[in-house]
């Protein structure tokens, strides 16, 4: 049976001058139906630890989840703003523990692994230890197969790629970290995106992850979380976080792709057979005019909105750390003066022959592209410098 009366003595409360090793947080929001079993499991763990830990519930609750924590000598807090992540931070701010430890309070995580846990972080030398679901067991009916085939493994790819987290199960809400990682990691979320920003947080930081098999059981009481609304939380936290891959690659391909278009069409190169003609030139100044634009949206985000994973790429990485408007809206001027001198001819020739019809050409799409490329570029430093003073 469970060590209640060991983990009883163990347990510090807020006012206590000793301070605790360990702090078990768990959100709560009318989880009555399983509290009671989480925070004897999270004793018995701390009890197998023998050391001295607090165990708290960030509780937002209308049910009786806080008068049983209390019962049960867990400490709690009420957030004073909603948000799951707020709920968490709100607590991990009270935490006093040197380890926290992070996870739902309906039953699915077992907290009497958290020693496990804890042993790993230890022998891994790691700043957090994620138990990983997709690389363990999950019990049947623990997880909609939705999530457990689709959503989860699609985002932990998002992760991976975008941030190089190097995890298996990115959503896993069973974690353990130091206290001084949590400080590092300058977590600002509110809502569900909250368990991806720890992941980003921590890889753009340089801490180090380590991750551990668990069993990921069946929940008690109703599920909260809403699989699309939460799951587009989670991609669009993390796109807007990487304007490199949001902005500046997609820009820079559709840009070298049109220019490529022009090149070849202008140039009545034959490929495979084939001769790429007018309207082959009008879509590649399309794309070229459209991929520049994209490609300037990475710059205005990573100099106006500090994001987590700024781009990397060699041209963005040059135009944000040599900014000048002189330079920027002397290359503008440049490309637009090119432009507007075929212009120029074209409109003297228009002049001069009475106002007639004049053939398109090659050239003058390819004029008017340089006319487009060339405002945007004055247009983009005069704003990149008013943003960035």
């Amino acid at each position: 049976m469970l060590r209640n009366g060991e983990a009883d003595a163990q347990l510090v409360r807020p006012d206590s001058d000793q301070t605790p090793t360990l702090s078990v947080v768990m959100p709560t929001l009318n989880e009555e139906a399983g509290i009671a079993e989480c925070i004897e499991r999270a004793k018995t763990a701390i009890a197998t630890l023998g050391v001295p830990a607090e165990i708290i519930l960030s509780d937002s609750s209308t049910d009786r989840t806080p008068e049983i924590g209390r019962e049960l000598g867990a400490t709690i807090y009420e957030p004073d703003e909603p948000g799951y992540g707020y709920a968490y931070r709100y607590a991990f701010d009270r935490a006093r523990g040197d380890f926290i430890v992070m996870g739902d309070a309906d039953t699915t995580y077992d907290f009497e692994e958290i020693p496990r846990l804890l042993a790993h972080l230890r022998d891994e030398d790691a700043d957090m230890v994620m138990g990983s679901r997709l690389a363990g067991e999950i019990e049947p009916g623990a997880m909609p197969s939705l999530h457990q085939h689709i959503g989860n493994p699609a985002l932990t790819k998002f992760l991976n790629l975008f941030y190089d987290a190097g995890v298996s199960d990115a959503h896993s809400g069973f974690r353990i970290f130091t206290q001084e990682a949590y400080d590092t990691m300058e977590l600002e979320t509110t809502g569900m995106e909250f368990a991806s920003e720890m992941i980003m947080e921590a890889g753009a930081k340089d801490l180090k992850i380590a991750e551990t098999p668990i069993v990921y059981h069946e929940r008690e009481g109703e599920e909260t979380l809403e699989s699309f609304r939460d799951g587009w939380r989670h991609v669009r936290f993390m796109l807007v976080n990487a304007p490199g891959y949001l902005f500046s690659v997609p820009g820079v391909l559709l840009s070298l792709l049109g220019m490529t278009m022009m090149g070849i069409a202008y140039s009545n190169v034959s490929v495979s057979g084939v001769t790429l003609g007018t309207h082959s030139m009008i879509a590649g100044s399309l794309l070229t005019i459209v991929g520049y634009q994209i490609a300037s949206l990475g710059v205005f985000a990573a100099v106006a909105s500090d994001p987590i994973r700024k781009p990397e790429d060699p041209i963005t990485e040059r135009v944000t750390e040599s900014l000048s408007l002189e330079h920027g809206a002397t290359a503008g001027l440049a490309v637009f003066g090119v432009g507007s001198v075929y212009a120029a001819t074209l409109l003297y020739q228009w002049a001069t022959s009475g106002f007639m019809t004049l053939e398109f050409t090659m050239g003058a799409l390819v004029a008017f592209t340089a006319i487009i490329i060339g405002l945007q570029t004055v247009f983009s430093s005069f704003f990149l410098s008013a943003v960035n003073r």
